[in-house]
């Protein structure tokens, strides 16, 4: 992944260099045409003479290249809170300062002046499209020649780097048809030419970014039961992606000695994995406030500079930004009109929401990756979320998730090329945190949430079900069937839920344990007095929050009879997991019992269609400290590779069940091969043995976890 030496690569430096005279001549020569057109078609701007142009076309050269990114660095973060707007309106200011040095050049207003750099910076960035030149390349190059000139160039003895690309979401049946379909040439090219090797990791119960990428960046994500979670001792509902949340999750399982510890960098990810430099890093946003709150000057960190430094690449994203806006608004009218099912809502702030995602955080990343590998920073981790986002509202393979998934790979392929041109050697690993799983959501598909179904059978007042919001007149042939599945649930036809009912009947079912009204005191919603429901994707967790601890599932058919059997015999459920006085941890189904603490299976094994991790990996969850009392994971059909999540999702993850337990690692052909990754704390130790492999320093063993800061 290094630039190599010898003749041809001087032929290519030669081939570069002239691409940029090119580019810096074209630029000068249309920029000094564009203000010749505006001085004949902009009121208020005026040039007497032919030659006025020419020197003003230079000086905004100037302006832009040279003296711009010196006052960013005291306007960035107006650049940063407007998206970038801001900086026009700076530049406008410069190219009104210029019309004061250039005699005879008039600009009347401030207004008129942002007219005029908004044009001129559009023509460079067709310019630079027009040569196809890479602005990366010309960003190292002048590091290059700065670092020569101060004698710190690239270092042949210096061990490679790594650069590791998250695609949040991909699964590894996704990458395949991807790589052979040409929707990822960059793979395709990566996997063909022998430089890189292709495999697959199982994710833990819990397939979601959260527990991923705790996993895999600080080798621990014990008690991360999902995306969100209910914590019993505290009445309080952990979410990754609230940042107070994502700090308290990062302090109980990092020791300062994370996959970035040592001289690395994190973008766009929840966790820092004590690197100390991040942007975009969720755990790390309550620390960088506090910093913020404690320093007046300094950096926003690593992307945001680079990115804003170059007016042209503003006007880009943002253009790209109203394209996506445009494809999902066009992409959702396709969907509703063809009748395509599943499908969800799309409407509302969505379309600038994904936007956000698939363009503007996109580009603000890799440039923060770029910029780190200008500073030679040893390990690199970046999420790439766009893919993840759009196939959660599309669909998992549906053509515009395609399209974003060309654009990161698009992405990727740019840094490939980035490396031959770094002042230190890079290797690139891409991987995904888990896969997605494509369903009908489970409220669409049986008229009522897994919340509202677990407070009907826990004895709360519920409207009468419905048919999902999202459902649409094509299934509404399909209603008896949903009806025959609520009475056969009701009914108890399983041979699970006719034991589970024939054991409470033998007990008795008058609860021993009291019952307050609203089963106050508590912050977060009970869906039933003393009920709380969390789902996650594939994944609800109920608990009882009058008790203390572990429910037992004796206590559960006390007092809420016919809520096992319910559960168990629901066609969207495929699985739970209960704790059992007289066997321990149990997961009960629809036709069997898998009792794990002994191996032994009555009936069918209700884990059988999920894998041969899943008996494992359930019995992990069940010793987490705050492990629900009824942990639900959704019905998996693995004919159609289909599952309802519980979250009003097409493509969907954060239980077991196909796709979505299957990630995808790419990684260099010279590094170990990693055998079988059964769980992110495994894939941790695959990645942390290659970079020791690359000769990378270990980190300090019990090192103090640091406050994560602002990279500069």
């Amino acid at each position: 992944m290094s630039a190599t030496a010898g003749p041809g690569h001087g032929a290519g430096r030669l081939l570069r260099g002239g691409r940029v005279v090119a580019r810096v001549l074209l630029v000068w020569v249309l920029s000094a045409g564009a203000l010749r057109l505006l001085d004949r078609w902009l009121p208020g701007f005026s040039m007497a003479s032919w030659w006025q142009p020419i020197v003003c076309a230079l000086l905004f050269g100037v302006l832009s290249a040279v003296v711009w990114p010196l006052v960013l660095r005291i306007a960035l973060p107006i650049a940063v809170f407007t998206l970038g707007i801001g900086s026009f309106l700076v530049l406008g200011a410069g190219v009104l300062a210029i019309s004061f040095v250039v005699p005879g050049v008039v600009i009347a207003d401030f207004e008129t002046a942002v007219v005029v750099a908004v044009a001129v910076s559009v023509l460079a960035a067709l310019a630079s499209g027009l040569l196809a030149l890479d602005q990366d390349e010309l960003f190292f190059r002048r590091a290059a020649r700065r670092g020569a000139r101060r004698g710190t160039g690239g270092d042949a003895e210096m061990p490679p780097g790594v650069l590791f690309l998250q695609v949040d979401g991909l699964g590894m049946d996704t990458v395949r048809r991807a790589v052979r379909d040409g929707d990822m040439p960059t793979f395709a090219r990566l996997l063909a030419a022998g430089s890189h090797r292709l495999t697959e990791w199982n994710t833990d119960w819990s397939s979601q970014t959260g527990a991923s990428v705790c996993g895999i960046l600080h080798g621990d994500n014990d008690d991360i039961l999902g995306f969100r979670w209910y914590e019993k001792d505290r009445d309080h509902v952990m979410a990754c992606s609230h940042p107070e949340d994502a700090a308290e999750i990062e302090r109980r399982h990092s020791d300062g000695a994370g996959l970035l510890s040592v001289d690395g960098a994190g973008h766009g990810n929840l966790f820092t994995g004590d690197a100390a430099h991040v942007s975009l890093t969720m755990s790390a946003l309550p620390v960088l406030a506090g910093a913020a709150r404690r320093r007046r000057s300094g950096r926003l960190g690593a992307g945001y500079y680079a990115y804003f430094a170059n007016p042209a690449n503003t006007l880009r994203t943002l253009a790209g930004a109203l394209v996506d806006v445009g494809r999902e608004i066009s992409a959702s009218t396709r969907q509703r009109r063809a009748g395509v099912v599943p499908r969800v809502r799309r409407g509302g702030f969505y379309p600038f929401a994904r936007s956000a995602t698939t363009v503007i955080v996109r580009d603000v990343v890799v440039s923060a990756i770029i910029e780190d590998m200008l500073a030679g920073r040893a390990a690199i981790y970046a999420d790439f979320l766009g893919y993840d986002e759009v196939a959660h509202h599309s669909g998992v393979e549906r053509f515009d998730a395609l399209a974003v998934l060309r654009s990161i790979d698009q992405q990727i392929g740019r840094l490939y090329r980035a490396t031959q041109l770094a002042p230190r050697r890079y290797q690139i690993v891409a991987l995904s945190d888990h896969g997605q799983t494509q369903g009908w959501a489970f409220t669409d598909r049986f008229g009522e949430s897994v919340e509202a179904l677990v407070g009907r059978l826990c004895g709360a007042p519920q409207p009468e079900p419905r048919r999902g919001v999202n459902s649409d007149a094509g299934r509404a042939s399909e209603g008896w069937q949903v009806g025959a599945a609520l009475a056969e649930a009701s009914a108890g036809g399983g041979p699970i839920a006719r034991r589970l009912r024939a054991r409470v009947e033998r007990a008795g079912s008058a609860p021993d344990h009291p019952r307050t009204v609203t089963g106050a005191p508590g912050a977060v919603t009970r869906v039933a007095p003393g009920v709380v429901v969390v789902a996650s994707g594939h994944v609800a967790m109920v608990s009882f929050t009058e008790h203390d601890g572990r429910v037992e599932l004796e206590t559960i058919e006390r007092e809420f009879p016919e809520l096992l059997p319910a559960l168990v015999d629901h066609a969207g459920v495929g699985f739970l997991l209960v704790r059992s006085a007289e066997s321990g941890p149990i997961v009960l189904g629809r036709d069997g019992v898998h009792r794990l603490a002994t191996g032994q299976v009555s009936g069918e094994d209700p884990l059988g269609p999920y894998g041969p991790h899943a008996a494992d990996l359930v019995r992990r969850v069940d010793g987490f400290a705050h492990c629900p009392d009824i942990m639900i994971n959704s019905r998996f059909d693995p004919i159609m590779e289909e599952a309802s999540p519980f979250e009003p999702h097409v493509g969907s993850h954060g239980g077991m069940g196909g796709p979505q337990s299957k990630g995808f690692l790419l990684y260099p052909a010279e590094l170990p091969a990693p055998g079988e990754i059964v769980g992110a704390e495994v894939l941790h130790r695959v990645l942390r043995g290659w970079l020791t492999h690359l000769g990378q320093p270990a980190p300090p063993v019990g090192a103090p976890a640091s406050p994560t800061v602002p990279a500069g």
